[in-house]
């Protein structure tokens, strides 16, 4: 199973600690994640299942490339890092 890890930031406001998700890829590894934290799933993703704009996701040390299906391929060995972008002054 992939390590599954959250900003700090997002963790102010849900609580994600460092899990593991099954699955072989990004969209497979968060659906198992959410089915032990079904409100971080309204955080992270739209009413479509695509990525909020707000939010990144890497797998180890690269963007995940497809935000709207979340097919990007994850290892068992993989690292999904996910966190929420600031903005403001």
């Amino acid at each position: 199973m992939a390590r599954v890890s959250f900003t700090e930031n997002l963790q102010r406001h849900l609580s994600c600690p460092v899990v593991c998700g099954a699955g072989d890829t990004v969209s497979a590894v968060l659906n198992d994640v959410f089915r032990d934290n079904a409100a971080l799933r309204s955080y992270l993703l739209d009413d479509q299942g695509r990525l909020r704009q707000h939010v990144a996701v890497y797998i180890n040390d690269r963007l995940v490339a497809d935000r709207d299906r979340l097919t990007d391929p994850v290892a068992d060995a993989d690292e999904v890092f996910v966190f929420q972008a600031l903005s403001g002054g």
